[in-house]
């Protein structure tokens, strides 16, 4: 799969002393801990606004391997096996998380608190966990080429040392020739958002990192798009033999609220493996628990009775101090993610061709994840996040910030998923091998891979504008994510699982080629 070079990014945490504690990604992710050794700092003093910072604070980092993203080649008869190991590793770090931002006392009291009574313990877990994943797959024949001893560990680092998160405001290109964005993004005034409280919830010993959970969204996670560059990059050229049709397929808006915080494509058999909320479009349903064997019976919401397939991506929610229905649940409150959550006004579903060439039927089961859920820890080869507003998509979309609409204006998201397919596999391991992005200059599929319809995803929310006040933000809007990953803009990310009957795929894709536009 192709990547964008991108410039290096200086991690918001380097410019800003970070309030609060985070960890990420059972897969592999990242620490925050404060420690505070000025005496004119007490702990209970607020962070925010012209308050003094403590000198002496400084912010450890992390670094924890990404264990999913390296397993490229599991055999089949493993995988059961391994994606919930992997969902363990998540599950780990999700805890360690959880310890981490309760014992703040303790980690100002102790500079080695984190190092000893989390980190420590995480490391023995995940080498169980991993030493059981290479038994699975070791098993079955299959080859475990990876080191323990190497994925286990996570190595302490200054926040400088690390690229993972932030934004700095400078240039920007997202990868896959999606939408790119390449343009120069700006910071709009804001202020550095490691100090911010959101206007939110403030934790003990007076470290905060925004956000009514108190893991984000801050101050710098949002851009008054009119304050932005134009960024948006022209669509390459077509070519004779480019397919020039779509195909709609109207689905709905999840008004009926079928949410759940599994996520079968990842962690199937595994409930809450996705530790986070998804809308489900589409079949209606899919779950932890759904497979091959009985998507056909989940029904759909879709106007074509014959797309069953399943469209399902994070809640967007407005943290106005909502108790939703999952305050005390599992993915929900328990895990940082909290607010309103917003029903989109508009879920528009497309899927369109290739411009250098006529694209082949998707194969049915064919799962799809565009984006990353994990870019906090992972950095953004992967992010294909798209943020803005309704009369600025065709000049501003930003992958690591959430845009501030002007007044009548309001907030899209919005995918265009990997179009190509390796032309055998309807999953991989780390399920990204097996599709890729054209190139984004010509259209071209990588050696090997066909185009296929791409699918494309636009989704418009009536949202409160936030505003920016003193270094904190108020109206605060995040998409769901894993607890550790602070809601940050570029992890967002999509699902997609193609389900059709009645020879639908096969119209889609003689449609896309006929150029005609169809539903």
């Amino acid at each position: 799969m192709g990547r964008n070079t991108r410039k290096r990014r200086t991690p918001l945490a380097t410019k800003a002393i970070a309030a609060s504690a985070a960890l990420a990604l059972g897969g592999g992710g990242l620490i925050w801990a404060n420690f505070y050794a000025s005496a004119h700092e007490s702990n209970n003093q607020s962070w925010g606004g012209n308050q003094t910072k403590a000198a002496a604070a400084r912010v450890v980092t992390i670094s924890c391997p990404d264990v999913q993203q390296k397993l490229t080649r599991v055999p089949s008869a493993a995988r059961q096996g391994v994606a919930r190991e992997l969902a363990n590793l998540d599950k780990q770090v999700t805890e360690a998380y959880t310890r981490l931002a309760s014992t703040r006392q303790a980690q100002a009291g102790d500079a080695n608190y984190v190092q000893n009574a989390i980190v420590g313990p995480l490391k023995s877990k995940r080498t169980a966990t991993i030493d059981r994943i290479r038994i699975d797959i070791q098993r079955v024949g299959g080859s475990f080429r990876l080191s323990v001893s190497r994925l286990a560990p996570c190595t302490a680092q200054t926040a400088d040392q690390t690229t993972a998160g932030g934004n700095d405001g400078g240039q920007q290109q997202n990868n896959g020739g999606q939408q790119n964005n390449g343009g120069q993004q700006q910071n709009g005034g804001q202020q550095n958002g490691g100090q911010q409280q959101g206007g939110q919830q403030q934790g003990n010993a007076g470290q905060n990192i925004g956000g009514q959970a108190g893991n984000g969204p801050v101050a710098a996670d949002f851009v008054d798009i009119t304050k932005v560059a134009q960024n948006v990059q022209a669509k390459p050229n077509k070519t004779g033999n480019a397919s020039t049709g779509s195909f709609s397929t109207s689905c709905g808006v999840n008004a009926n609220k079928n949410f759940n915080t599994d996520n079968v494509i990842v962690a199937p058999g595994v409930t809450n493996g996705a530790h986070h909320t998804h809308d489900y479009v589409g079949n209606q349903k899919i779950n932890a628990f759904s497979s091959n064997d009985n998507f056909l019976q989940g029904g759909t919401s879709c106007q074509n009775k014959n797309d069953l397939s399943a469209y399902y991506w994070p809640v967007l929610r407005l943290q106005d101090g909502t108790q939703e229905f999952d305050q005390n649940r599992d993915g929900g409150g328990k895990e940082g993610n909290v607010g309103k959550i917003l029903t989109a006004q508009q879920a528009e579903i497309k899927y369109v061709g290739n411009p250098s060439s006529k694209v082949v039927p998707m194969p049915q089961f064919l799962r799809i994840i565009t984006g990353d859920a994990k870019t906090t820890t992972n950095g953004l080869a992967n992010a294909n996040a798209h943020w803005s507003c309704t009369g600025f998509e065709d000049k501003v979309q930003l992958t690591q910030q959430y845009p501030i609409c002007p007044q009548g204006s309001k907030v899209v998201r919005s995918f265009a998923f990997q179009n190509c397919w390796d032309g055998q596999n309807v999953d991989s391991a780390n399920h990204r091998t097996h599709v890729a992005f054209a190139d984004p200059a010509s259209g071209v599929c990588p050696n090997g891979f066909k185009a296929i319809p791409q699918l494309t995803m636009r989704l418009v929310y009536d949202v409160p504008a936030p505003t920016i006040q003193n270094g904190q933000v108020k109206n605060a809007f995040a998409v769901d994510g894993f607890p550790e990953q602070l809601h940050k803009a570029a992890t967002d990310h999509d699902d997609f699982i193609s389900i059709t009957t009645g020879g639908l795929a096969n119209k889609i894709a003689n449609c896309i080629n006929g150029g005609q536009r169809c539903r």
